[in-house]
């Protein structure tokens, strides 16, 4: 993990724990995953990103206060209780995001949209 990565959670540590068990199950099925660290996400890409992790930048009504917020692209909407929301943000490329608040989320089904998400990057 680079240390940028490390310094993104400094102001929700608890959650650090949950990013690392998304990591290494992306690094596991995917190794040529890149990571990259800005001030307000950290993306996952190949040839493009495919996905992102961030932290709460605002209160929600009806969120929880701490969790990791993932976020993925497909080319149509997929539906599922889990996806707290759904935007077609450009005709044919939706962005969908997921609140994680333990490591166990992080299960075969998230695994499989992000893998979906994955494969559509890598030809688009």
């Amino acid at each position: 993990m680079q240390p940028e990565e490390l310094a993104f959670f400094t102001s929700l540590p608890q959650m650090l724990p949950l990013y690392q068990t998304l990591r290494e199950k992306l690094t596991a099925a995917y190794p040529d995953t890149q990571f990259k660290v800005t001030k307000t996400q950290i993306s996952f890409r190949n040839r493009y990103v495919f996905a992102m992790a961030s932290l709460p930048w605002r209160k929600v009504k009806g969120w929880p206060e701490e969790y990791l917020l993932v976020s993925f692209g497909l080319a149509y909407e997929k539906k599922s209780p889990r996806i707290v929301q759904a935007v077609e943000a450009y005709p044919n490329r939706w962005t969908h995001h997921v609140l994680l608040t333990c490591p166990e989320q992080v299960d075969d089904e998230l695994m499989d949209w992000i893998g979906e998400a994955y494969r559509f990057a890598m030809v688009k």
